[in-house]
Parts: structure tokens; C-alpha cells; sequence
């Protein structure tokens, strides 16, 4: 879930006055029906097929696991999600779903038709992960705990899904409208959200009613899209022997005058405002006058004025970085700037008082669970963008370590995150 970050808003919010969201690219209908109560979510975990449904799940939670350590062993590297796309893809074929394929960028798609085609609500979780080619992905278990890279984010979410699937299918239960599942690519890191953006943009544009991304581990439910913005920077000169030409502009020298201007940047409290220089690199010897010097930017806000605030100073901060290095050495072996965007993920919300929120809050209460409204980076962030009703919830049980080699994963009671799910698919579905 690309660093992730979570901030539980103040209770006052979850009782906010219902607004009018503005719905881009859905149907008049379908935009008509959201503005409408939700059937009570109580009334329909009683009934016969959803209460055999939730009984399914508990009981199936080991075949769940087991699922998501099985796909968890099966790398999927940044912008090489093939094998376990192949996975899933075969999974969704064994569970009976049409349509079945891989788009064009990768994602796995398939259909469960209901009663009718609509509302049309997206079930989905990421495929990739932030390890690189030739990451040990074996998992290991010790008690209630599997450990291993991206056990939680998003093998859980994977598993979940399919535990959903095949729920359904057992309890027989129809829905009213269609769900698609979607596993998707480039979530993570500088995928820039290549797999939603294709899936909400293209492959099923206007199409698509309400939106859940299932990430991680735990029981929250994220409604507020924290936005970034990724540059690849780079200055370039001719470099040379650090004694025979000293005196001519470094680029290490004007990474360096760049980043210290940059972290003395302020910015907003709230909204949260971040910027980081996450990996920097370049030059050939000690030795040596480096030819090139470069770094790459994070910047993030739920707020669009302030990120595109932060994403100005930062340029200006660079440019200012550039010109003091060359007039440092009277423009001798004169610099450049290279300044690359490599990743802009939007920022968006969906209302604490729509309808998609306020199911799923009531799909929690009905289970028992208490499930806090955060913000975080997520594959919501693209629908959220275009005004579609999406969220993410988490897929239950509880995790430590994410994004890295030692991930875990604790099973104890992950049931309940799989049981929200499949009563959240069904509710919306109506």
C-alpha cells in the first residue's frame, strides 16, 4: 500500500451532516440510487444465504490462509506482476467467474453477474509488492503468525477476495447488481497506480458504481486519498579529476545545496504535508568529479492546494540549487537540471456521510467490530479522484513489519475481515 500513511480522524466527523457528492462517469441512475439508505445491514446478515455465507467463512479461514501463503511464495516484483497475475487469474477460472482475463497492463479481472447490471461495485487488491527480482518470498508459520515479504500487503487483500468469491458460491447467494474482482498491478512504489488508473479510466470507464480496495491487515477503512507527487532528479556536468579539474561545478555539490534547501522547506501541519529525499546516488570514485548526481522526491497531501504548493517550492528549491552551483565556479563546467515526474498519485475523499461509508461502518457494527475512518495512499485514490464512491478496508487478522523482509502476519480472529468483506460485497451490491 506504497507507505502507507493513517491518521484516525476525530468521532464528531463519522457524524457529519450528508453532502452531495459529485459522481463523474457513472450513470444518472446509479448517482440517484447512492443518494438513497442503504438496506440495513443487520436485517441482511440475517438472512439464510448471507448468514450460511458468514457461517462458510469462518469455517474457511484456514483455506484462506493457506491461499495467501500461496500466493504470497509467488514473487510479483515492481512491474512484474506476471506470474502471480497467472495465479489469480487461474484462481478466478477455478471459482467460476466470467469474463476472466488480463488487460492490458496487466490487472486480472472477472465478473459475477447479478440480477440485474448494476450498480456494477469493483472488489479489488493489489498484486504487486515493493521487493525487487530475486527476494526470498518464502513464508513461514509459527503459531498464529505467517511471515514473509508482503504477507499483509496484499497477499491478504488477494486471499481475501477470493475467500469472498467462494462464499458466495457456497451460500449460493445472487446479487442485485454485478461485482468485479480485480487483482491490480503497479500499486506499489513507482507503479504510479498504472493498474487502477487503466482499469477506472479505460477498461471499465463509466462503468464502475462503488469501489473497494481491500489492503492489509486490521479492520479500518481508509475514505480520504493522501496524494503524492515523485521526481527523479538529476544534475549533469562533465566532471573529471577531483584534483586536476578542480573548480569546476559538481553535481554532487549542487545535490547536495538541493537537498539541504529542501528539508528546510515548511510546511503545513494540517493538512498533513510531507516531503522526502528517499534515494540519492551518482559519481564514480572518490576520486572524481562526479558527471552526474541524482535523487528522487516524495511529496504527499490529501490536500490538492498544499501538494501542489510543496511540489512548486521544491522545484523553485532545485532551480535556486542549480544556479548557486554554477555561479559558485563562474559557470565553468556548467551544470543542467534534469527534473523527471515518475510518479503523481491523486489525492481525493469520499465523504464520511456517503453511502459507501456508511455501509461500511454499518457492515462493521454489525459484526461487532470497531473500525476507525483513516486517510492513507491507496488504489482508491484514483476513483476517489473522479468523484466514484470508493474506500479501502482492511482485510482483518493484524500485521507488523510491512514493506519489509520480515512482514508478518497474525491470523488470530482474521475471519472477521473476511466476513466484512463479504457482507460490505453483498450490501453494496443492492
Amino acid at each position: 500500500m506504497t507507505a502507507r500513511y493513517r491518521a484516525r480522524l476525530l468521532a464528531p466527523f463519522l457524524h457529519a451532516g450528508f453532502r452531495a457528492l459529485a459522481i463523474v462517469g457513472v450513470s444518472a441512475a446509479a448517482s440517484a440510487a447512492m443518494q438513497r439508505p442503504t438496506p440495513s445491514t443487520e436485517t441482511l446478515a440475517s438472512e439464510p444465504a448471507v448468514r450460511s455465507a458468514l457461517d462458510f467463512i469462518r469455517v474457511n479461514e484456514p483455506e484462506v490462509l493457506n491461499e495467501q501463503a500461496r500466493l504470497c511464495e509467488i514473487a510479483a516484483p515492481p512491474f512484474a506482476e506476471r506470474l502471480r497475475a497467472g495465479a489469480y487469474r487461474a484462481a478466478f477460472e477455478r471459482l467460476g467467474l466470467q469474463n476472466v482475463r488480463i488487460d492490458a497492463v496487466g490487472n486480472v479481472i472477472g465478473d459475477r453477474p447479478g440480477r440485474a447490471a448494476g450498480p456494477r461495485v469493483v472488489m479489488s487488491a493489489h498484486l504487486d509488492t515493493v521487493f525487487p527480482e530475486g527476494t526470498n518470498v518464502k513464508t513461514t508459520r509459527s503459531g498464529s503468525t505467517i511471515a514473509g515479504p508482503g504477507i499483509s500487503d496484499d497477499c491478504r487483500g488477494l486471499a481475501v477476495v477470493l475467500g469472498v468469491i467462494r462464499a458466495l458460491n457456497e451460500a449460493r447467494i445472487e446479487t442485485a447488481g454485478s461485482v468485479t474482482f480485480v487483482g491490480t498491478v503497479g500499486e506499489e512504489g513507482l507503479g504510479d497506480l498504472r493498474g487502477v488508473k487503466h482499469l477506472v479510466g479505460a477498461e471499465l470507464q463509466g462503468r464502475i458504481d462503488r469501489f473497494v480496495s481491500i489492503d492489509g491487515a486490521g479492520l479500518s477503512i481508509t475514505h480520504i486519498g493522501v496524494g503524492s507527487r515523485r521526481y527523479r532528479v538529476a544534475f549533469k556536468g562533465p566532471g573529471g579529476h577531483s584534483f586536476g579539474d578542480f573548480g569546476i561545478a559538481n553535481p554532487v555539490h549542487a545535490l547536495g545545496r538541493a537537498i539541504a534547501r529542501i528539508a528546510a522547506l515548511e510546511v503545513p501541519h494540517d493538512p498533513k504535508t510531507t516531503f522526502n529525499v528517499g534515494r540519492v546516488g551518482g559519481g564514480t570514485s572518490v576520486n572524481s568529479i562526479a558527471a552526474e548526481a541524482w535523487m528522487e522526491i516524495d511529496m504527499r497531501s490529501s490536500d490538492k492546494a498544499s501538494l501542489t504548493d510543496v511540489d512548486r517550492r521544491v522545484m523553485e528549491a532545485l532551480d535556486r540549487a542549480l544556479a548557486e552551483e554554477n555561479a559558485r565556479w563562474g559557470n565553468k563546467g556548467r551544470l543542467t537540471l534534469e527534473k523527471k515526474l515518475v510518479g503523481d498519485r491523486p489525492p481525493g475523499s469520499t465523504p464520511a456521510s456517503a453511502a459507501i461509508v456508511r455501509t461500511a461502518l454499518d457492515v462493521s457494527r454489525s459484526l461487532g467490530l470497531n473500525s476507525a475512518l483513516e486517510e492513507g495512499s491507496t488504489d482508491a485514490n484514483f476513483p476517489m479522484s473522479l468523484g466514484i464512491q470508493a474506500i479501502t478496508i482492511d482485510g482483518g487478522g493484524s500485521g507488523a513489519g510491512s514493506h519489509s523482509l520480515s512482514e508478518r502476519f497474525d491470523s488470530t480472529e482474521s475471519w472477521k475481515g473476511t466476513a466484512r468483506a463479504l457482507l460490505l460485497t453483498v450490501a453494496l451490491a443492492r
